[in-house]
């Protein structure tokens, strides 16, 4: 394969392993959104930060109890390959519905590093910022992106 070919090739398959993610969530299938992290991943979402697969699943599992219904829809993507690693930022829509029926539209922003190994990509961190979360007709207030991620 040239160099273009094996760098189409490595987006597709991150492409891939995003919508897997997302399906996984909005499926609330808790061993294929595991299977999206590497073993030793971070993840820092709402100011907290957790390593490992097991301990980020056990908490995505506690996180999804207080949304009965969430749909998860990844929008567009910067992606930078090297090799077997490389990094993204993936903005994203997120509808959900909270434990007391309430209904919500979350607009964030995924700031991810990959790690190829065996042939799979999966996360080797995924950090979470929202940029706006409340009603559906945006009357919520929109945060800044983060000052320290500009590029």
């Amino acid at each position: 394969m040239t160099e273009a070919e094996t760098r189409l090739a490595a987006e597709i398959d991150i492409r891939t392993l995003v919508a897997r993610y997302a399906d996984a969530v909005v499926r609330r299938d808790a061993k294929d959104w595991g299977e999206t992290w590497a073993q030793d991943a971070v993840w820092r979402i709402m100011g907290m930060e957790t390593r490992g697969r097991e301990p980020i699943v056990e908490l995505w599992q506690r996180l999804m109890g207080g949304y009965p219904q969430v749909v998860q829809i990844p929008n567009s993507a910067i992606l930078v390959i090297d090799g077997a690693r490389a990094s993204g930022r993936w903005y994203i829509s997120e509808y959900g519905k909270l434990a007391n029926g309430t209904a919500m539209l979350t607009l964030g922003v995924y700031h991810d590093e990959y790690t190829r190994a065996d042939g799979i990509w999966r996360f080797a961190s995924r950090r979470f910022d929202m940029l706006y979360g409340g009603p559906a007709d945006l009357s919520g207030a929109f945060l800044p992106f983060p000052k320290e991620l500009e590029r």
